[in-house]
């Protein structure tokens, strides 16, 4: 048997319990029940007669017992504080658990959740004394924080592993051996295929496992594989502090939850990153804070089902008043009761900073009562932009996909929303070819384009993926080439009714927060209105309201007025009026 297989062995029998406390045990277990030889598994970049391997094999052997792991598991112990340092593994002394100053260097791929993910790992690492580089060729640890929601998002894994088999393979014998590791959903997702298929990769961890990477890279410096993508139902990271990624960015996200539990027969989120788990209000409030004094003028929340949250964490809460699903919808899970939910959330966010944006990704369309719409509404730094996944404008179609309501419950809800806030951007997602889609559900979601005319879209071609309801229950019928032309349809009807919604901009004035240069002219400046809309504009003097009148050039997070005097599907261009605050713009927009 693969060690790792026996992992996954004791992974299926103990669903629960902290992370931290039975990790350190997976691998003197595998090894414990593997018939494979310890000769097998060390890298030939350093053998086992250097006398470091043998060492580590000697500890190991000494270590707990298969016993000793259960025992451990069915009383997990307290998980220590940010402050604290856990006890090394046995097999491990405390100096092997630190990076040493060894570079890494980190690639993120897929959903706005991983470019997080990136964060917490990165900051995780680096309190452990590992040192972050940007360059490919300083690295002694690659990291690929990856995304499996799609065949084509791993594919692009694949290559990039056989991209970096080269640069592992011509490392100098006179610098410590290059470690690969796999990160996030993909790791989660495949588990021991990658190390099977990929022998170059030297550790895997899952979207729970994050604490771990400093004994998995220790145990990877021994020459041995080491994996750890055990989920967990309390795992929020609440007391870690990301490392902002870009030191010069304007907006940062925060993560308010995990996991999801809407079980929609196409998604493997629920079996990547697990069952839906919210973090202490407190703890999130803290970290928007911190933002806020580091001069952030941007913080989406972020979850894959961001507007379920809800807060558990203390006695108190449970006594809170449950919320209302939007009209017409349903959920694929008993009703939970108690809890502090979104809209509470998102009204003590929002009082942090009165000069910060606050947006949210991704909802799930029943989340949306009353008390949420109404404080979008009324909050001037809550933008006035939500994201609305459909996925299909067909009630057959949304029935298979389980999502819990029907086309003309969608409508419904649409018309609500832009009831009660007025001028509302909206976006959403879509799936082309679903199992079973005829060309008059297809028309139907093209209906559903043209009525609802959204202004930001995310549009792809359905890719079946295992362990899903739909890989177990329905079947993948449409063919390759229809999927891709209803995907180029969808596409072209998007842009279409996009730029006739987005040309109603012309001749107004929008709120933007100056991000950068712009990419495609150096004498433009780039940034984002309130509905999340891409803004050109001329890099010139502006007057600076704020400073009494000065003239001044717009700086990555400026708010700066611009009006607006041509649009496309995907963005606006106009010319900048003068420098403000979000406060003083209400005068203007």
């Amino acid at each position: 048997m693969h060690p790792l297989q026996c992992v996954l062995r004791v992974q299926r029998c103990l669903r629960r319990g902290p992370l931290a406390s039975v990790s350190w045990l997976l691998f003197r277990t595998c090894r414990a029940h593997s018939s494979i030889p310890s000769s097998a598994c060390p890298s030939p970049e350093r053998p086992q007669e250097d006398g470091v391997g043998k060492d580590f094999s000697s500890r190991l052997a000494t270590g707990p017992t298969f016993q000793d792991f259960l025992r451990s598991a069915l009383v997990p112990p307290e998980k220590p504080s940010s402050s604290e340092m856990e006890d090394p593994p046995p097999y491990l002394t405390a100096d092997e658990l630190l990076g040493r100053q060894r570079r890494v260097y980190l690639e993120t791929y897929g959903c706005q959740m991983n470019v997080n993910d990136t964060e917490i790992a990165w900051s995780i690492l680096e309190k452990s004394g590992y040192l972050r580089t940007n360059s490919l060729q300083e690295a002694d640890v690659i990291l690929l924080v990856t995304c499996s929601i799609r065949e084509k998002a791993e594919q692009t894994i694949w290559n990039r592993l056989h991209q970096l088999k080269s640069l592992k393979s011509k490392r100098l014998r006179s610098r410590v051996p290059l470690r690969i590791g796999i990160l996030g959903c993909m790791a989660e997702r495949l588990k021991e295929e990658i190390l099977n298929r990929e022998k170059m990769v030297d550790i895997l961890a899952g979207p729970d496992a994050y604490r771990d990477l400093p004994r998995l890279l220790a145990v990877a410096e021994s020459g041995q594989q080491a994996a750890n993508v055990l989920l967990s139902l309390d795992e929020t990271y609440a007391d870690v502090m990301p490392v902002q990624t870009s030191p010069s960015a304007t907006s940062a996200f925060v993560s308010i939850m995990r996991g999801c539990d809407n079980m929609c027969s196409y998604c493997i989120v629920p079996f990547t990153r697990g069952r839906e788990r919210s973090r202490p209000i407190a703890s999130i409030l803290e970290e928007v804070r911190k933002l806020s004094e580091q001069g952030l003028k941007e913080v989406t929340l972020l979850g894959q089902n961001v507007n379920s949250f809800r807060d558990n964490s203390e006695v108190q809460f449970n006594n809170a008043v449950s919320t209302n699903l939007s009209r017409g919808f349903s959920t694929n899970y008993k009703a939970k009761q108690g809890g502090l939910r979104f809209a509470h959330l998102l009204d003590q966010v929002s009082r942090i900073d009165p000069e910060m944006r606050i947006r949210f990704t991704s909802p799930h369309p029943k989340d949306f009562p009353d008390e949420v719409l109404q404080l979008i509404h009324e909050r001037d730094n809550i933008c006035k932009q939500i994201h609305l996944p459909a996925q299909s404008g067909s009630s057959r179609v949304l029935e298979a996909m389980r999502r819990g309501y029907s086309r003309e419950a969608y409508v419904e809800l649409i018309q609500h929303i832009r009831e009660s806030i007025p001028g509302v951007s909206l976006s959403s997602d879509f799936i082309a070819g679903f199992c079973g889609e005829t060309e008059e559900d297809h028309l139907q979601t093209v209906s559903l384009l043209r009525e609802v005319q959204y202004n930001i879209g995310f549009l792809f071609a359905y890719s079946m993926r295992q362990k899903t309801r739909a890989y177990h229950r329905l079947k993948d019928d449409i063919p390759e080439e229809v999927k891709l032309r209803r995907l180029e349809e969808l596409i072209t009807v998007f842009r279409e009714e996009a730029t006739k919604v987005n040309k109603s901009f012309v001749g107004c004035t929008q709120l933007v927060l100056v991000e950068g240069p712009s990419k495609r002219s150096a004498t433009d400046l780039c940034g984002r209105n309130d509905g999340n809309l891409k803004v050109i504009f001329p890099d010139v003097e502006v007057e600076d309201v704020t400073d009494s009148g000065l003239r001044v050039r717009a700086q990555p997070g400026d708010y700066v007025l611009v009006k607006i005097t041509s649009a496309s599907s995907q963005t606006l261009k106009g010319h900048v009026l003068r420098k403000t605050t979000l406060k003083d713009s209400t005068a203007y927009c």
